[in-house]
């Protein structure tokens, strides 16, 4: 038996959603511009995102991807939204993984400049699973 869902909670959903909207259209940039969307850019930069590796975009599709479809399944009601929360969780620490410990940006920018945002989506995600939980623990989802 499923419980109706507190205001607050539908309209957290609602930012999740756009959350999830602004990942996927960071990913389009990523794709679609690289590096040339940043008119500072610089040759350092130019050459760190070539020498990305073809699964890194796999990853943040799979991050963004199931982020947001984690959130449109928790508006639904669905109990997919815990495993999609839990596999955009899984590839956001395989992305910030790669990114701060298999190449060498945390030397080039320091930290000050690189970690602060990464530290937010990785909590951002933690969040989403967890409050799917918190959800399925009151009945909000199936």
């Amino acid at each position: 038996m499923t419980v109706k869902r507190p205001g607050w909670f539908i309209i957290l959903l609602g930012v999740l959603v756009l959350w999830g909207l602004a990942g996927c259209a960071a990913f389009a940039m990523h794709v679609m511009h690289g590096p040339a969307m940043d008119p500072a850019a610089t040759d350092w930069d130019r050459a760190y995102f070539a020498a990305l590796p073809a699964w890194f975009g796999w990853d943040y599709a799979v991050a963004v991807g199931a982020a947001l479809l984690g959130s449109i399944a928790m508006l639904a009601r669905s109990r997919w939204a815990m495993t999609l929360y839990i596999v955009s969780l899984i590839a956001v620490v395989i992305q910030f993984g790669y990114v701060f410990f298999a190449t060498d940006l945390l030397a080039h920018k320091g930290a000050a400049a690189t970690v602060p945002f990464p530290a937010f989506i990785i909590a951002m995600a933690v969040m989403q699973v967890w409050l799917a939980g918190y959800a399925r623990d009151r009945n909000w989802i199936s």
